[in-house]
């Protein structure tokens, strides 16, 4: 019963957009990815990604590996697996 982009399983939050899922699976899939990266492995655009990622790191679903460059956190993996509700997550300070 998996669905392709759909999950409507997975607890999102209001501050999160339909691409977020398609970014957070492409990153645990390959590993550390940039925003171009993730544009080429059929993920949103580059513009989008790089406007995205900031954004997921802030509320610690992915980090910052160095200047755009980004992992899938614990919290990532948790979303991803229906385990954690984004909903709860608050913004961290130093992400910005």
């Amino acid at each position: 019963m998996a669905s392709n982009s759909t999950n409507e399983m997975r607890q999102e939050a209001e501050w999160m957009v339909p691409s977020d899922d398609k970014i957070l699976e492409l990153i645990r899939e390959y590993g550390n990815l940039t925003p171009t990266a993730i544009e080429d492995l059929g993920g949103p655009s580059a513009g989008h990604a790089r406007n995205r990622c900031p954004v997921l790191a802030k509320y610690g679903l992915l980090e910052r590996i160095s200047r755009g460059l980004y992992g899938i956190t614990e919290e990532g993996e948790a979303y991803l697996n229906e385990e954690l509700d984004a909903s709860e997550l608050e913004p961290t300070e130093d992400s910005e």
